[in-house]
């Protein structure tokens, strides 16, 4: 009797367990929506004891209009701002950014998913003199992530192939263009997704 009982035990708890996997839903789907973002803080202490601070935030939300296809928006803040060792302001500039992003999913459905991701941007800059410079950006990019629940998921962009644009806000300035390639360890961003 005893054998018995622990049996059936044994199999309400695997058939318990078994459909509890299978009601969880990993990857993505039509018209699931998503949060994410990033933030970040670094400082560079030097030898002649100046100092450098860097912040930035970065919100975003997409919105799947298909099981492969992701659409969203990003709005950024960042700041930089450097001390001589007299602790006087040699530095500090603000930028705020707002963009938009497609997403192309390899695997939309599984619990590991690669992507491709196209970006477009706007940013403005004011530094300490209260000068201001307006930017434009494009860029591509991979990026992988991973369920580690239903709803979160680690995100992990890397490498960059990019084009941007930036033009003092004063009559007759003329813009700096750069092209971009990055693979190195700069260009990695992690982050965390919730999806709902």
């Amino acid at each position: 009797m005893k054998k018995f009982i622990l049996s059936l035990f044994a199999f309400a708890a695997f058939t318990v367990a078994q459909a509890q996997e299978e009601t969880e839903n990993f990857g993505f789907n039509e018209g699931d929506m998503f949060i994410s973002g990033s933030v970040g803080f670094g400082t560079t202490k030097l030898p002649d004891d100046s100092k450098q601070n860097q912040f930035n935030v970065i919100p975003r939300f997409g919105y799947f209009i298909s099981e492969k296809i992701a659409v969203g928006a990003e709005i950024g803040y960042s700041k930089q701002k450097a001390e001589d060792s007299s602790g006087n302001d040699i530095l500090d500039n603000s930028t705020f950014n707002i963009g938009v992003f497609g997403r192309y999913y390899f695997l939309s459905d599984q619990k590991f998913n690669l992507f491709g991701q196209l970006g477009l941007g706007y940013g403005h800059t004011k530094d300490i003199a209260d000068n201001k410079v307006n930017g434009i950006n494009a860029d591509i990019m991979p990026g992988i992530n991973y369920f580690i629940s239903e709803h979160f998921a680690l995100e992990a962009t890397f490498g960059i192939l990019g084009y941007s644009s930036a033009k003092p806000d004063i009559d007759g300035a003329e813009s700096t263009d750069s092209f971009n390639v990055g693979l190195n360890m700069d260009d990695i961003n992690l982050g965390l997704i919730y999806k709902f």
